[in-house]
């Protein structure tokens, strides 16, 4: 009887390990500069918030199939490859403040899921 509760056991344990993890966040642009940097603290702060702790990375839009491969997420302001394995968001929310927190929303449930 033991031996049944021992798989639920570890599959809780794997998942409040998984939610205490850093998660990855590749944060891109046009230019690296200022829209990311906005976006990239935005998103640190808002995750907190939810108890998810996360640590970002700006880069331009052409840098990302560079930057990617050690990310769990990738938001961007601008079109960027969507086949480099990673899900990625493309949104202008935290920019225009329009559906912000379903955004926020999205990257929470990907965060909590990889």
């Amino acid at each position: 009887m033991g031996c049944a509760l021992l798989p639920k056991i570890t599959k809780e344990k794997e998942v409040r390990l998984n939610q205490q993890r850093i998660k990855r966040i590749l944060v891109a642009c046009g230019t690296a500069i200022a829209t990311s940097t906005l976006v990239a603290v935005l998103i640190k702060e808002e995750m907190a918030k939810r108890g998810i702790q996360v640590e970002t990375r700006q880069c331009k839009a052409t840098e990302v199939p560079s930057y990617s491969q050690d990310v769990d997420l990738i938001v961007s302001t601008t079109p960027v490859p969507t086949n480099l394995g990673k899900p990625v968001i493309q949104t202008l929310a935290f920019l225009t403040g329009v559906g912000k927190e379903d955004v926020l929303n999205q990257i929470e449930k990907i965060l909590k899921e990889v």
